[in-house]
């Protein structure tokens, strides 16, 4: 059985919950976890910096068989969002019927749950996408 870490997943709350991490200033690598040198560069100029709200859906897949650990939330799509400054993000699309996505639409970031822990009832909470609401 999994067990959510709650020292490690605190650690890694602000990539998380804001898309935050770090970004090398020499030649903008994104990290979500903090660095001292850059894995691309090897610079060790690098600062806290937070990824953009918004992005562009790239690809996209449906669910439909799914780990113990979600089974219980399959079907559900996960897709990969190049942000506007051109990292790529996997995660999981919300809030619109899967035959409305298509390639190169845009989404926004969102906060929503997870899943539960079973034996913590631990809820873990994270980011998602959805299609920009207008």
């Amino acid at each position: 059985m999994f067990v959510i870490r709650i020292p490690r997943y605190w650690r890694s709350k602000g990539f998380r919950y804001r898309l935050e991490g770090y970004r090398c200033e020499k030649c903008g690598h994104f990290h979500h976890s903090p660095r001292l040198v850059c894995r691309k560069c090897g610079s060790r100029s690098i600062r806290r910096d937070r990824l953009s709200q918004t992005g562009r859906l790239i690809s996209y897949t449906v669910v439909k068989s799914s780990t113990p650990l979600f089974e219980q939330y399959v079907p559900y799509v996960v897709g990969v969002v190049k942000m506007v400054d051109g990292s790529l993000v996997v995660g999981q699309v919300t809030d619109c019927d899967p035959e409305e996505l298509r390639e190169d639409m845009q989404v926004e970031v969102t906060l929503r749950k997870i899943r539960v822990d079973g034996e913590n009832k631990l809820i873990q909470y994270g980011y998602k996408f959805r299609p920009v609401i207008e």
